[in-house]
């Protein structure tokens, strides 16, 4: 018995198009096709991992991504009866990328089948391996909740790119979240699913604080992540402010992370 799993295969070599600069913002236009048949996959979500924001491909296998922000960015892509894969691509400035992408079959092998054959598979499946710039060892969590693409992030490329000017800013532009301006407070961040008087927990650095969190200044932040309700918070920050959803903000000049200390001789 044979059964097909699926990864992903991105023609980098030489993009189909590279338009000019058109404004401040760069877009992604791209054709998903079936490596082996060349036909057109429709239905397929490609997900901006920092924001969650997504276009799902046509009948043709057509789908375009606009206002991007210049810089790295990853892309995850999801479909029925695919594994979700990711890719990364580097936008600049009022750029205009068009990709084709291939979704390809690749084989789990019973013991009967020849050597040849699977080292030809192993190759395959190397090829959808994509190193992304690490931000250091302070953010690896940041980085690795990034990648599952639960909840939703905003990176310091983007609020550079954005010219944010707070956090209320970056918070605009979310799905599911709400910017509260107005009475002794000022502008608050508020889930849209959570009660009215339900605030959400800020987590700096890794420490739970309500107090400087929603104070903390735009140029400061390396990372956000927005966790609009219990079902999307993290196992790391649940609790029973949970339902009112989570900001966790990672800081440019913030703690660096403990190492494990070598254990002291008996």
């Amino acid at each position: 018995m044979r059964r097909s799993l699926l990864s992903l295969f991105l023609v980098l070599a030489v993009p189909l198009t590279a338009l000019g600069a058109q404004g401040p913002y760069a877009r992604l236009r791209g054709v998903i096709q079936d490596a082996a048949t060349q036909a057109p996959i429709a239905g397929v979500r490609v997900v901006i991992a920092a924001t969650g924001r997504f276009s799902t491909s046509d009948s043709l296998g057509r789908f375009e991504v606009p206002d991007l922000p210049s810089g790295i960015i990853r892309f995850f892509f999801n479909a029925d009866g695919y594994p979700r894969t990711s890719v990364v691509l580097a936008f600049a400035k009022g750029e205009t990328m068009v990709q084709r992408f291939e979704l390809e079959a690749n084989t789990v092998l019973s013991p009967a089948d020849s050597v040849a054959e699977r080292e030809r598979v192993q190759r395959l499946t190397q090829v959808d391996i994509t190193a992304e710039p690490s931000r250091g060892v302070r953010y690896e969590d940041f980085e690795r909740r990034m990648k599952t693409g639960r909840g939703q992030y905003v990176t310091r490329e983007e609020i550079e790119a954005r010219n944010y000017n707070n956090l209320g800013d970056a918070a605009r532009a979310l799905r599911g979240v709400l910017v509260e301006c107005g009475g002794p407070r000022g502008c608050q961040i508020r889930m849209a699913r959570a009660g009215q008087s339900c605030y959400p927990q800020f987590i700096v650095d890794g420490r739970p604080d309500n107090f400087f969190g929603p104070l903390v200044a735009i140029r400061d932040v390396e990372g956000l992540e927005f966790y609009t309700g219990a079902a999307d918070v993290p196992g790391e920050f649940g609790g029973s402010t949970a339902a009112c959803g989570v900001v966790v903000i990672w800081t440019r000049n913030g703690p660096a992370k403990a190492k494990p200390s070598a254990p002291k001789p008996g």
